[in-house]
């Protein structure tokens, strides 16, 4: 895997996995017992922690990644472990 390679996948990794911790936690104002700020949506988050977020998002993306860059150097898994797809390398008798 070159580093431009690694480094696409990486921030493939990392937005997927922003998205996916993004709502945990997440409370509006009213569940927070706090004042509506005028102006401000009802399901507008009262306290998102999005540097917590931020950072959790980093560490589990770097876990994520390097499965995927064992996975690809190694190759513990190749096309001809793929079901369904044609044998490379094989030539027909």
């Amino acid at each position: 895997m070159s580093v431009i390679g690694g480094l696409a996948i990486y921030g493939i990794i990392w937005w997927l996995v922003l998205f996916v911790v993004l709502p945990f936690g997440v409370r509006t104002s009213e569940e927070a017992g706090e004042a509506l700020v005028q102006g401000a949506a009802e399901s507008a988050p009262a306290k998102p922690h999005l540097l917590r977020k931020i950072l959790i998002t980093t560490l589990v993306a770097f876990i994520l990644w390097s499965v995927v860059f064992a996975v690809l150097h190694y190759q513990l898994v190749t096309l001809n472990d793929v079901p369904l797809l044609p044998r490379f390398g094989e030539t027909a008798s």
